[in-house]
C-alpha cells in the first residue's frame, strides 16, 4: 500500500468539478461535484444530533434505499439546516437539476451542506451551478483538488489523499476529501467526508467496513465539544479496478479495510489539526487499558478537556490537568498507576510515574510541547487494549472566529 497523490478523483471512473456559484463567499468557489462515470454501490455514516440538516436526511434516504449512486453536489456556505420542507424540496431541486444536467436519475444523486444554519439555500444559484460544473467535470488530479478547496468554510488548507494498493494483482485506489474546522466533537463532527475507490465490493460490507472505520477515525476527533448538524462521510465504490468482487470477509477485504483506515484516519487527523484558530494537533493515546471502550472514553476525555487544551496552546506540561480528565470521564482505573509521557518531534518525555512527577526538565517539557503536532502517552497498566483520539490547542483566536461567523 502506498500513498499517492490527488483526492476522489484519483481512482479510476471518478471526476470532479467545482464553480463560483455566489452562495455565501465572494470572489472564490462554493460548490462542488464528484461524478462516476458508472453507478456506485454507495454507503454513509451521518450526525448523531438529534437536529438534522436536510441534506443529511436525504442522503440517509438514497443510502438506504438501495438505489445506486452516481454523484454528489456540495455547497459551502449554507447548511440547509433547520429549513423545513423548503429545505428538503431544495434538496429534491438540486438532485432533479443535477440528474438532467448529467443524464442520470435524480435517485442517484446525493447532496451536502455546510455553512450557516437556518438560511435557505439560493436554489437558482445551486441549480445554475449544477449545470455549470457538468460541463466542467474532469478526471485530473487538479480537478479534484480544486473541488476540495470549494468545500472549504472556516478550514485554512484543503484536505485530500489517496491510497493505491493490490487485489488479486489488480490495482485498486482510495480516494478522498474533506472538510471541517469547527463545531467538531465525536459521533460525528462539522465535517464532510467524501470518499471515492474503484473497488469492486459489495454494499453490505462496503457499509460494515465505513460503519466499523468511522468508530477509529472520525468519532475519536473533537476541536470544540459540538456536536454538528450536518457530519456526513459518503463512500462511493464503482468497480473499476476490475478485481474479483469482494463479497466475505477475506483476505481481499482485509486489505480493503486497513487502505479505508489509512484514508479515513489521514483525513480526521487533517481536520483535527486545522482545527479553527489552533496551532497544533494534539494526540492522545492511552496504553494498557483493560478493554476498547475504556480506553476510548479515556482518550476522548483528555481530547475533549478546555484545560488540557489551553495548556497545549501555552506549551504548559500542566499534566495533572490530563490526569484530572481521565478522572471524570466515568472509566475506572488506578490514578497511582498511571505512567504519562509527551512527545513530539522534539522528543519523548515521561511526565509522571505511577501517578507521580518524576523529575523532568520543565525547559525540556516546553520545547516538546512547542511543535505543530503534540502526543500525550498514558499508560494504565490494565492490560493491552488501546486507543487513539486527536484534537487541537485552544487559542484565542478560536473565540474570535466564532465570535462573528455569521456576520
Amino acid at each position: 500500500m502506498k500513498e499517492i497523490q490527488g483526492g476522489v478523483t484519483a481512482p479510476k471512473g471518478f471526476q470532479a468539478a467545482s464553480c463560483a456559484a455566489g452562495i455565501k463567499y465572494k470572489e472564490r468557489q462554493d460548490m462542488a461535484l464528484i461524478y462516476s462515470e458508472i453507478p456506485c454501490r454507495s454507503a454513509g455514516t451521518f450526525t448523531t444530533n438529534l437536529v438534522k440538516a436536510a441534506p443529511v436526511k436525504w442522503d440517509q434516504n438514497q443510502v438506504s434505499s438501495g438505489h445506486e449512486a452516481q454523484a454528489i453536489v456540495v455547497n459551502a456556505g449554507i447548511a440547509n439546516a433547520c429549513t423545513g420542507a423548503e429545505g428538503m424540496e431544495y434538496c429534491r431541486q438540486t438532485a432533479l437539476a443535477a440528474g438532467e444536467a448529467l443524464k442520470i436519475p435524480a435517485e442517484s444523486v446525493l447532496v451536502a451542506s455546510t455553512g450557516v444554519i437556518g438560511m435557505q439555500l439560493p436554489i437558482d444559484r445551486i441549480a445554475a451551478g449544477v449545470k455549470k460544473m457538468a460541463s466542467s467535470l474532469s478526471s485530473s488530479l487538479e480537478a479534484g483538488e480544486a473541488a476540495s478547496k470549494a468545500i472549504m468554510t472556516t478550514d485554512t488548507k484543503n484536505k485530500q489523499i489517496a491510497v493505491e494498493f493490490e487485489i488479486g494483482g489488480k490495482t485498486v485506489t482510495i480516494g478522498g476529501m474533506c472538510k471541517g474546522s469547527g463545531m467538531i466533537h465525536p459521533n460525528m463532527c462539522t465535517m464532510l467526508s467524501f470518499v471515492t475507490t474503484d473497488a469492486a465490493i459489495s454494499k453490505e460490507l462496503l457499509m460494515e467496513a465505513l460503519k466499523e472505520d468511522v468508530k477509529d477515525t472520525y468519532n475519536m476527533i473533537s476541536v470544540d465539544g459540538d456536536t454538528s448538524t450536518n457530519d456526513t462521510v459518503l463512500l462511493f465504490a464503482n468497480g473499476m479496478a476490475g478485481n474479483r468482487e469482494i463479497r466475505e470477509k477475506n483476505e481481499d477485504y482485509n486489505q480493503f479495510v486497513k487502505a479505508l483506515n489509512q484514508v479515513n484516519e489521514t483525513l480526521a487527523k487533517k481536520m483535527a489539526g486545522d482545527g479553527e484558530g489552533c496551532t497544533a494537533l494534539f494526540e492522545v493515546k492511552i496504553l494498557g487499558a483493560e478493554h476498547k471502550e475504556q480506553a476510548i472514553t479515556l482518550a476522548k476525555s483528555v481530547i475533549t478537556s478546555n484545560l488540557t487544551k489551553a495548556a497545549i496552546f501555552g506549551h504548559d506540561a500542566n499534566w495533572g490537568r490530563i490526569l484530572c480528565a481521565m478522572g471524570y470521564s466515568g472509566a475506572e482505573f488506578d490514578p497511582e498507576k498511571v505512567d504519562l509521557y509527551f512527545e513530539s518531534a522534539k522528543g519523548k518525555l515521561q511526565i509522571i510515574e505511577n501517578g507521580v512527577a518524576v523529575d523532568y526538565s520543565e525547559e525540556e517539557a516546553t520545547k516538546i510541547l512547542s511543535c505543530p503536532e503534540v502526543t500525550a502517552i498514558a499508560d494504565i497498566k490494565m492490560g493491552t487494549a488501546s486507543a487513539t483520539a486527536w484534537g487541537c490547542d485552544l487559542t484565542f483566536d478560536y473565540v474570535k472566529i466564532n465570535a462573528d461567523y455569521r456576520s
